[in-house]
């Protein structure tokens, strides 16, 4: 563990970056606000905020004051907060899996959480009283369970070939809640059941309140400290964990935290907001490509693009097709599937 003095070096390093990136992520959130279905003038925007932050009594209509702060800025904030973490969890497991194609669903985690969503809402499991919030976090929790047992019992070691078998228990667990979320859904559920699970599956903000920004915003912070804690950790992880652990990493107890970290941040996102995919797949190669290897600027950098990226595919996602609201899932896989394509060329030619 680094000592206090390392941290206290590290976190004035990261001050002016970390700083800089909140306001680039308050500017895309406000945009957030500001831009939606409904026109509403700026000046609106601006008296709603105020008369919530800072306690003005300014004259503003309530049905687009209620709007705002309700709809819009949760929704933002939501997004930010869950493109932040799915885009630090692609960079953590990118890194100790030594795998460029890893990301935070690798682990089974969005098909238990499927799964879990499926059986409160569908299946009426604890009899009404489970959220689909809560059923998803129970299910994500338990595929992650069930791939890290049976990666262990597969006979990996963590820390040497416990990567591939982490992927290989990932796909295995993936599969088993995928079949079992269909075979539900199948038996259970009306039409409109399965459509409203369909379209949670894809990624849905539409539900997103307060609460859950209660929720996403302390998970996210957390995860944060304890991913750039670990930066320099994940540096010497770059090449390989016998390389690690020859200059003084203990490996397996730094494994254990992080995946941890990373599938506890997953699974709350995806608990939150259904599955989004691309963002913790193509946010960490972009990030990597602008500032380069060094996670002490990339975890930084990841979650800024992370959450920009996600708050503006929501706008895309409300205003693309006039009354209807898209998916997210839709826009991320629309931008990040060519993206991808893009970097994996780029870095064929290179």
């Amino acid at each position: 563990m680094p000592d206090l003095n390392d941290l206290g070096k590290r976190v004035r390093s990261l001050s002016g970056p970390v700083c800089g990136g909140a306001l680039i992520v308050c500017a895309a959130v406000l945009c957030g606000v500001v831009i939606g279905e409904t026109s509403i003038g700026f000046d609106v925007v601006l008296k709603t905020l105020s008369n919530n932050f800072l306690g003005t009594a300014l004259s503003v209509d309530p049905i687009e004051s209620g709007l705002l702060w309700n709809y819009r800025l949760t929704r933002a904030i939501v997004a930010a907060c869950c493109g932040a973490g799915l885009a630090i969890s692609g960079v953590v497991l990118q890194a100790l899996l030594r795998n460029a194609l890893a990301e935070p669903y690798l682990l089974g985690i969005s098909a238990g959480a499927s799964t879990g969503a499926v059986l409160a809402t569908v299946a009426g499991l604890g009899g009404g009283a489970i959220s689909l919030s809560a059923g998803a976090f129970a299910g994500a929790l338990t595929a992650f369970g069930l791939v890290v047992t049976l990666a262990h019992f597969a006979g990996g070691s963590t820390a040497k070939h416990g990567s591939v078998q982490i992927v290989l228990a990932g796909i295995a667990g993936s599969q088993l809640f995928n079949a079992l979320t269909a075979f539900i859904i199948a038996k259970s559920a009306n039409a409109e059941q399965a459509k409203g699970i369909m379209f949670w599956l894809m990624g849905n903000l539409s539900g997103v309140r307060w609460p859950d920004v209660q929720v996403a915003a302390p998970v996210v912070i957390l995860g944060f400290i304890i991913i750039v804690w670990h930066a320099r950790y994940l540096d010497a992880f770059t090449f390989g964990t016998d390389a690690a652990a020859s200059v003084g990493v203990p490996v397996r107890r730094v494994q254990a935290v992080l995946i941890l970290t990373t599938a506890l941040l997953t699974a709350a996102m995806v608990s939150i907001v259904g599955s989004i995919g691309f963002v913790g797949l193509v946010i960490p190669h972009m990030a990597r490509f602008l500032v380069g290897h060094s996670h002490g600027r990339l975890i930084p950098a990841a979650a800024v693009f992370g959450a920009v990226f996600l708050v503006f595919a929501d706008i895309a996602s409300r205003i693309l097709i006039p009354g209807q609201v898209l998916p997210i899932g839709v826009i991320t896989a629309l931008i990040g599937a060519p993206t991808f394509a893009l970097i994996l060329i780029r870095g064929q030619r290179t």
